[in-house]
């Protein structure tokens, strides 16, 4: 029967996909769990960026065209 000789064949193949998917899906839940970005409570936490402690790192963004360094900061 020539579909039982390859099916050894494509052993390699499920396992590579298998594993693609898994850390693929690993890799988004960590971003969805661990990323200051998403906020997954906004009924109790309506403002997350505003809790963030002064060792935590965000991110900056400005316009297009602004120049950062000619910005003057409040501190």
């Amino acid at each position: 029967n020539v579909s039982s000789e390859a099916k050894p064949i494509l052993i390699p193949l499920f396992i590579f996909i298998g594993g693609g998917c898994t850390m693929s899906l690993t890799y988004l839940a960590r971003l969805a769990l661990r990323n200051p970005d998403v906020c997954w409570d906004r009924k109790n936490n309506p403002e997350p960026w505003n809790k963030l402690g002064p060792n935590d790192q965000g991110r900056f963004r400005v316009g297009v065209g602004v120049d950062v360094n000619k910005t003057q900061s409040n501190g």
